[in-house]
């Protein structure tokens, strides 16, 4: 049982840091569909211009 709890408190400990690491950028709500899908354009496409 102990064990248990020993590995709830260590991947509480390692989801507490990726989310303090990732600050504001997390994004936590889960697949996106429709009009509130926003995809970032191809920064590599844009430089291809001439």
């Amino acid at each position: 049982m102990w064990k248990i709890a020993v590995g709830f408190v260590i991947f509480a400990g390692i989801a507490l840091y990726l989310i303090s690491v990732g600050g504001n950028k997390v994004d936590m709500t889960g697949e996106k569909h429709g009009a509130e899908a926003v995809h970032a354009p191809d920064a590599e496409k844009g430089s291809e211009k001439k």
